[in-house]
């Protein structure tokens, strides 16, 4: 890794842990092992490091993420998602910029946090959508007022398990999460019309195997043929 790379990633890092008000150029350096020199031939400044720390942080925060994108089922993916591993204590990659005053007075950086929030948003919504149109999640369930709803509960969760200094709250509002999506998807289900036998065979000779012909109106049909059996 080159000094470049070792200045945005000690930057990242810092950015995470203290912010963007609190992390110094010197701190930056010393955490990178490099000098002055280098710090300023590759970047005009803090600004400029910041700002190419925060791509690579949200760079990072949607990949791990990246359940959402999986091949599994709409349902599945969004309840293993809930469940990622993620560091309540030590807080959101993203998330830990809007407690900063000078990221909120800086244009750039409040723009790159609030379009992250945004892309993540729509990953959500988006899932969930395929899911209510898997039937797995109720149809009259807003996708995006539940993707808000689950971007909160994370960002939450960070909050109390910073405010506890412990894991368990991020946790259990995890489960909680994921315990209100399992009643939905319960619901969901409870509203699928039961398929029986009786009923698709009903459907065959009302509709025809293809869908195309009433065989309840054919010739053979009102003689007591039996087309089903006639081939």
């Amino acid at each position: 890794m080159g000094s470049k790379e070792r200045l945005i990633e000690a930057t990242s890092e810092l950015l995470w842990e203290r912010g963007y008000a609190a992390t110094s150029p010197h701190d930056i350096m010393a955490l990178a092992g490099v000098g002055q020199g280098s710090m300023y031939h590759h970047f005009s400044g803090k600004h400029d490091l910041a700002v190419q720390a925060l791509r690579l942080s949200i760079e990072r925060a949607m990949d791990a993420n990246g359940l959402l994108d999986s091949a599994a089922q709409p349902l599945e993916r969004l309840r293993a998602n809930l469940f990622l591993p993620r560091p309540g204590v030590k807080g959101c990659r993203v998330g830990r910029m809007t407690q900063d005053p000078d990221v909120l007075a800086d244009p750039e950086l409040l723009g790159l946090v609030a379009e992250a929030f945004e892309q993540m948003h729509r990953k959500w919504a988006e899932t969930i959508r395929e899911a209510i149109d898997a039937g797995q999640l109720p149809g009259n369930v807003d996708p995006d007022d539940l993707a808000s709803a689950f971007q909160a509960v994370i960002q939450g969760g960070y909050v109390l398990a910073k405010a506890s200094g412990d894991q368990a709250p991020m946790d259990a509002a995890m489960r909680g999460a994921a315990a209100l999506l399992d009643v939905a998807a319960t619901s969901a289900a409870s509203q699928q019309p039961a398929i029986t036998a009786e009923s698709s065979l009903d459907q065959i000779l009302r509709h025809g195997v293809d869908g195309g012909e009433d065989m309840a109106a054919t010739p053979a049909n009102r003689s007591g043929g039996n087309r089903l059996g006639a081939h």
